[in-house]
Formats: structure tokens, sequence, C-alpha cells
């Protein structure tokens, strides 16, 4: 179950509101992708987010490196497609960065 406060703006002011989000079927189970793609059409964001096979990608990355030409087409799985009203592509945004500047704070293992 994925939980977030969220802040509504009520009249200039922000209140925060703990929203709980409840699976529906096989949603609960996360899905690992390592493709996305972000386009705006008519006032909306439609981020739609793939899976291409790994081997796949080693294979292209070993073709750049000898200098041979990269095939024009690709394809992969799509696991989701989100349409996001623009207000919600820059709260997302602004999560994202928050997430990321954290995650560079972070010291890892390896450091």
């Amino acid at each position: 179950m994925a939980e977030a406060n969220e802040s509504k703006s009520q009249g200039g002011k922000s209140v925060a509101v703990n929203v709980r989000l409840k699976p529906l079927g096989p949603s609960d189970q996360p899905t690992l992708v390592n493709y996305t793609h972000v386009g705006l059409v008519q006032g909306l964001a439609y981020a739609d987010f793939g899976f291409l096979e790994p081997a796949l990608l080693g294979a292209l990355t070993q073709l750049a490196k000898r200098g041979e030409a990269l095939p024009k087409h690709l394809e992969g799985i799509r696991a989701a497609r989100i349409a996001l009203p623009l207000d919600a592509l820059v709260r997302l945004q602004q999560q994202l960065t928050t997430m990321v500047n954290g995650l560079q704070r972070t010291p890892t293992a390896q450091s």
C-alpha cells in the first residue's frame, strides 16, 4: 500500500493530508521498468514505463562501442502509461527532485 503526505492548497494556504492508496488487482506488485518516456499532448503529460530486455541493451552497447549501425526501432513491453495533468506533473517533478537530492546526500556502502 502506498502512503504519502500531500499538500493541498486551500485559499492560498497549504494543508497537509495523509493519502493511502489501496492496490487494485495485480497492481499491488511492483513492476520492473528500465525505460521511460514522457510526452506532452493537449495539456496532459503521458508517461510511458516499459521494459527492454537487458541482453538487448547490452548488445546495443557493444554495437555502439564498435561503431556499428544501431537499429532504428526497438521493441519492448509497455508496463504502464500514466496521463497526468500538468499540475500533477510539476508535483511529481518536485517529489522526484527531493528524493534524488536525498539519495545524493546519503552515503552508500561503497563510499
